[in-house]
């Protein structure tokens, strides 16, 4: 009986303790990101259910903060030290983060984990390193395309876009489509930051002189690239005014039946399917001593202070490569997986609309990155706002763009 009652005991305390150690194995992870905000959450949701099915001893917190507000928010929670286990970054801010140090490189991870890198796709794996490390795995990337109205184009007798058109062709057909009727619109292209340093490239102008340590803002390029993209609103009046948009959005004008091209990027997609009851299509954007187009990239990384790196990087290692994550955010139309698994990318190709699936996949031909810099966010605010001047008629292109160079000299040390 003595026997018996001891090892009754002992049972019951080993029971204890593996019950024990395996709740102690169960590690919980914080995770912040913002391309999942709004119809994306859920999207979001099930990538974590089956990692967490496949990892039961990893359990992922989730914390989802839009756009607007979610660098502010990131950057309050570095400088008071409760920064999450793992972030989604954009290219754009990327630089800063591994400049300063907030986060860790992941290369040991990798070897130690055994991750093939080769999963990831090449341009958007290099996107996240710094002096040689990486420092981040893609979440996903997408470029911009030029979205058009067929049936406006059929009206106006106009062909549809091809590969070989430049501004010249896109004017034209612009001005053809305005003809149709006063509320409609022949293009929409935001002349803002982000659209500016791109299209500057299409007419062989920079932001910088080559080894970046001057401001190259205000060259005749650049001035006759502002000059054209301001002629379309104040002069040709092919793309409405603020006045003539009401308060409308460029994706809903172009929902409306109201707009022949949309330069927009390829997370359009979801909502014009949704909403658009037209034919359309995509090609990809013209341009004029040269071709250029958008690569927007959206990384992970892992806080340099995390004591739960291992978890951390299985949680971004799955959400960047897996053929499981990849396949939710395909047919979510949820931008473009970076991986190469073949059958993912057919998949891409398959889902339609657009019929023109395969002009995604051209245009990465003529993919410019953003001019990245450490003081980044400074650098789109100011040039921001003296391109809005000019895009109202505040000022001249000329003047816009020399008002930026003094301000840019200023304010931002290269």
């Amino acid at each position: 009986m003595k026997n018996l009652r001891g090892f009754l005991v002992t049972s019951l305390l080993l029971v204890l303790c593996l019950t024990f150690t395996v709740h102690a194995q169960v590690v919980t992870i914080d995770f912040l990101n913002f391309s999942s905000s709004g119809e994306n959450e859920v999207h979001l949701e099930k990538m974590r259910e089956i990692f967490q099915a496949q990892n039961p001893n990893i359990k992922v917190n989730i914390q989802t903060v839009g756009y607007g507000e979610y660098f502010v928010r990131l950057m309050t929670s570095v400088v008071a030290g409760t920064a999450p286990d793992a972030f989604e970054l954009n290219f754009e801010n990327f630089a800063a983060y591994a400049i300063k140090g907030t986060i860790q490189p992941l290369d040991g991870l990798i070897e130690k984990s055994g991750f093939d890198t080769s999963a990831s796709d090449s341009s958007a794996l290099a996107a996240f390193t710094s002096d040689g490390k990486q420092y981040g795995l893609p979440f996903s990337f997408s470029n911009v395309i030029v979205l058009y109205n067929k049936e406006l184009f059929d009206r106006a007798n106009v062909a549809y876009p091809t590969v070989e058109w430049t501004w010249n062709d896109q004017l034209d057909a612009a001005q053809k489509i305005r003809a149709l009727d006063d509320d409609i619109f022949g293009i929409f292209q935001p002349i803002q930051f982000h659209e500016f340093y791109k299209v500057v490239r299409q007419n062989g102008g920079s932001l910088f002189n080559e080894d970046k340590t001057k401001f190259t803002v205000n060259t005749p390029q650049n001035v006759a690239t502002l000059q054209y993209m301001v002629d379309r609103v104040q002069k040709h009046n092919v793309m409405p005014t603020e006045e003539q948009l009401s308060g409308m959005g460029d994706w809903d004008l172009f929902a409306a039946g109201r707009l022949g091209m949309l330069v927009t990027g390829s997370w359009a997609f979801p909502y014009m399917t949704e909403n658009c009851d037209f034919e359309w299509d995509i090609a990809v954007e013209p341009g004029n001593i040269t071709k250029a187009t958008h690569f927007f990239a959206n990384g992970l990384v892992i806080n340099k202070n995390t004591k739960k790196a291992d978890a951390a990087f299985e949680w971004i290692k799955f959400l960047s490569a897996s053929k499981e994550a990849a396949e939710i955010r395909v047919k979510a139309g949820w931008e473009l997986p970076a991986v190469t698994h073949q059958e993912i990318l057919d998949l891409y190709a398959a889902t339609t609309p657009p019929q023109s699936k395969s002009v995604i996949f051209e245009s990465l031909q003529y993919l410019v990155t953003p001019p990245v810099i450490e003081q980044f966010g400074e650098l789109s605010d100011i040039l921001g706002r003296h391109l809005s001047d000019a895009r109202d008629g505040f000022v001249t292109p000329q003047e816009a763009l020399d008002a930026a160079q003094r301000e840019l000299e200023a304010r931002i040390t290269l």
